[in-house]
């Protein structure tokens, strides 16, 4: 999938604007996420003594894992844990599209690729600030930001535990929600450009997606690198129970190494979150983190 930059050890975070809300302290923040990158977002810091667990939640847009976008209720992961105690990172797609990320010109990877190294900065920012115990980072995301989730994860092993939230943890081209072969995640060719939507003849796999496919290589080889860290998979509608036959390998990858109790998996009918699929992922947060 391509080079990462540097790794950063230590990113600039600026508070840009604080004020209490509810049971927490709202901090809007600037947070370097590359060299010459920096992401707006949302740190949520809980009333209490710390050091508190913490998690980091990428979407979209910072406001709606925040709990500030009304329209988006069940997808405020990080107004939800702070509220249990935990710190929370926010942040949206780098450059504000998800669709034209915005890579440094150092960046030899796929866009998806870059958006773990981005999730690698983000866990260190987090194990930078006094207030959160870095033996004790977590990271979630829904769809998008399911994917960014699962490989920020599994391609930076400090992060503790993960949730994926029906990222489509398998290629499945069947599926367009799946879409993995888009160049915004790791279908991008610098001598092609393909039209989005399902694959044809007229649009054809390009970029490193093509390659993996062509490979044999799919999404349970990412996933055996959580090994042994603990994951759950909320899944939804592109995550339907069928997709424990991937999960399967993760579970034999964690058996060889002396555990049984780190991959799980729910289920609910569709794409959205719901507040029964919600409470487990806190559950599971609560079981790992505290």
């Amino acid at each position: 999938m391509g080079e990462w930059p540097p790794l950063i050890a230590h990113p600039k975070l600026e508070v840009l604007e604080s004020k209490p809300r509810e049971n927490f302290t709202q901090h809007r923040i600037r947070l370097q996420i590359a060299a010459d990158q920096t992401a707006d977002g949302y740190l949520l810091i809980p009333d209490g003594k710390p050091p508190f667990p913490a998690v980091f939640v990428p979407y979209y847009d910072p406001e709606t894992s925040a709990g500030l976008n009304p329209k988006q209720a069940l997808r405020d992961f990080a107004y939800q844990l702070t509220k249990r105690g935990f710190v929370s990172l926010s942040i949206g797609s780098p450059g504000g599209d998800a669709r034209k990320p915005v890579l440094l010109a150092d960046a030899k990877c796929q866009p998806l690729s870059y958006l773990g190294y981005i999730a690698a900065n983000a866990h260190h920012a987090l194990a930078s600030l006094p207030e959160v115990d870095a033996r004790h980072i977590g990271i979630v995301g829904h769809s998008y930001g399911g994917k960014w989730a699962m490989f920020g994860s599994c391609l930076c092993d400090q992060y503790a535990c993960a949730v994926w939230s029906d990222p489509g943890i398998v290629f499945d081209e069947a599926r367009i929600s799946v879409n993995y072969w888009e160049p915004w995640y790791l279908g991008l060719d610098p001598k092609i450009t393909r039209k989005p939507g399902l694959i044809t003849s007229e649009s054809p796999r390009t970029g490193v997606y093509k390659t993996l496919v062509e490979q044999g290589r799919d999404l349970q080889e990412l996933h055996a690198l959580m090994a042994p860290r603990p994951f759950l998979v909320s899944g939804g509608s592109e995550d339907f129970p069928a997709r424990w036959m991937a999960l399967n390998h993760a579970i034999a990858v964690n058996h060889l190494l002396g555990h049984d109790d780190r991959v799980a998996m729910t289920n609910r009918a569709a794409h959205p979150p719901t507040e029964e699929s919600n409470t487990q992922i806190y559950a599971f947060f609560e079981h790992w983190l505290k």
